[in-house]
């Protein structure tokens, strides 16, 4: 029939779609961020997008979905991180991998959503076992499999320990002198020490 739209009556366009759903991670982002995981609830990430909770439910399922999606997102930069730590001379090794993570902390754009992740792993065990998910399988244990050393997964784990547990203290609960300091004095301390747990005795 002319003048009527092929297209199933109450199914959004395509480009919609990815518009809606773009825009409800963005938002779960802030709102996970802003207020942890514990906090935020599936209507107030529909609220901060501008869409039905229905929307919410339609696309992820559950809050647990949602922040899933969401750290997969926002992860994304880290993942990529991987390939690049595992270019190049594995002398140089650990402060590849402290630059590139430091990088993405630094970096007001990814520091957000990585600050949502953290806040929420931290205070949550669902949003721990997502994050624990995610970084185990498909950042350290990757890195792993290219580290030529007896107890390869443990060495990384100690590695990122090392990273993790500096941004922490850096970005998150804001220590001084630490909060302030240099960046590049901060990698110049602490690459080595990574660049040891990677390839030492």
């Amino acid at each position: 029939m002319t003048g009527v739209s092929s297209r199933r009556r109450g199914r959004p366009p395509r480009t919609e779609s990815a518009d809606t759903r773009d825009r409800i991670l963005t938002a779960a982002r802030e709102e996970f961020s802003e207020r942890g995981y514990e906090k935020t609830s599936v209507r107030g990430i529909a609220k901060a997008a501008g869409v039905d909770s229905a929307l919410v439910h339609h696309y992820f399922g559950t809050k647990e979905k949602v922040f899933e999606a969401a750290v997969e997102v926002a992860f994304a930069p880290a993942l990529k991180m991987r390939d690049e730590v595992l270019e190049g001379p594995v002398d140089d090794v650990g402060e590849r991998m402290t630059r590139l993570l430091f990088g993405l902390w630094e970096n007001p754009v990814t520091r957000t959503p990585l600050l949502a992740i953290v806040r929420s792993a931290v205070n949550n065990e669902t949003a721990a076992a997502v994050f624990r998910r995610l970084v185990s399988a498909q950042l350290l244990r990757r890195i792993a499999g290219e580290v030529d050393a007896p107890d390869a997964e443990l060495r990384v784990e100690l590695a990122a320990a090392q990273l993790v547990g500096i941004a922490m203290l850096r970005y998150v609960i804001k220590v001084e002198p630490l909060a302030s300091a240099d960046m590049e004095q901060v990698i110049a301390r602490v690459a080595p020490v990574v660049q040891g747990h990677l390839t030492g005795p």
